[in-house]
């Protein structure tokens, strides 16, 4: 019974580690969506996050440095979308998979010139990186059993991106859901010209939903890159931008439940790394490329039949072209 217990522990433990990124990388892309801007740049935004951060935490040796670089990197793609898709009213998808192809093709090579490192950038030494923390009281708790396990396996021992990841939660609920600039990103998102007519400019407070969404995806960047890796490599992202959007479509565009649905996508990760080289009755040993497929599998299920009706904010995807 306690190795099941430790087993489980460690699972939820690999989930909370590996849903930090979608978690707040969702919440990013709510914050777009709900402006009325589709916004599949969201691998785009964290790539390059990840890459500033480890080049910055390379040169400088600060890990501070890294997350402050990741931001300004991300904050900028944030920009440049919607210079593209608000200011001059182009396709916001054709503009989201620009930003993530430009991204995946610059970051390599400019590691490369930077770095001579075959297109990798490697963070080593102290203070390049966010260690874990260790809560008060964690090592003692250890020894109490299930609540005291569970709060020194899974709720300490963590680095400081993680516990940013599980505060932007009720931080995004909070600010849509209890804040003047929350009801006015969801008007914008759901009926932009009768915002307009109530003398709030549209174009404005879609920059500003973008500008959230640029500083939580360079987050999201650098915890992959300086919190739960070592380094920059090509497409470290490896989907985690789509995940998260199909967790938001998920969500059905509610912090919350986007939370769960990042939690899922997560634990069926968790899960393909410990699933590898097991063997079954009749099936026999399972294939790791079946196994690394799960969370997209997953994703594609619960998109195609499992969700429901999503409603999205009715004027997504939409350039507001005011009335004369």
């Amino acid at each position: 019974m306690a190795d099941v217990w430790l087993q489980a522990l460690l699972v939820t433990d690999s989930t909370v580690r590996l849903a930090a990124p979608l978690v707040l990388a969702a919440m990013a892309g709510l914050f777009s969506e709900r402006s009325g801007v589709v916004d599949i740049a969201l691998e785009g935004k964290m790539l390059g996050g990840a890459f500033a951060a480890a080049a910055a935490a390379a040169y400088t040796g600060s890990a501070w440095l890294g997350l402050l670089a990741a931001l300004v990197v991300s904050y900028l793609l944030a920009m440049l979308h919607g210079f593209a898709t608000i200011t001059n009213r182009g396709d916001q998808v054709v503009s989201g998979m620009a930003i993530n192809i430009a991204v995946a093709g610059l970051g390599p090579v400019l590691a490369d010139a930077w770095f001579h490192q075959a297109g990798r950038v490697p963070v080593f030494g102290a203070g390049t990186r966010f260690t874990e923390i260790d809560l008060p009281f964690a090592e003692a708790a250890r020894a109490v059993p299930l609540m005291g396990s569970f709060y020194a396996e899974v709720v300490s021992g963590h680095n400081l991106l993680v516990y940013l990841a599980a505060l932007s939660v009720p931080l995004t609920a909070f600010v849509v859901y209890q804040t003047r600039f929350g009801l006015r990103l969801r008007a914008v998102g759901e009926n932009p010209a009768a915002v307009d007519t109530a003398g709030i400019p549209v174009a404005r407070m879609r920059y500003e939903a973008l500008m959230v969404t640029g500083l939580l995806c360079g987050v999201a960047g650098a915890y992959l890159s300086i919190g739960q890796g070592a380094g920059f490599v090509r497409d470290m992202t490896a989907g985690k931008g789509y995940l998260a959007l199909a967790a938001l479509i998920f969500g059905k565009w509610r912090p919350v439940p986007t939370l769960l649905a990042c939690l899922l996508f997560a634990l069926a990760d968790a899960l393909q790394t410990r699933l590898q080289g097991v063997t079954l009755p009749v099936i026999g040993e399972l294939p790791t490329q079946a196994i690394q497929a799960l969370p997209y599998l997953l994703t594609i299920l619960l998109l195609a039949g499992f969700v429901g009706r999503a409603v999205a904010p009715k004027a997504i995807g939409q350039p507001y072209v005011k009335e004369r």
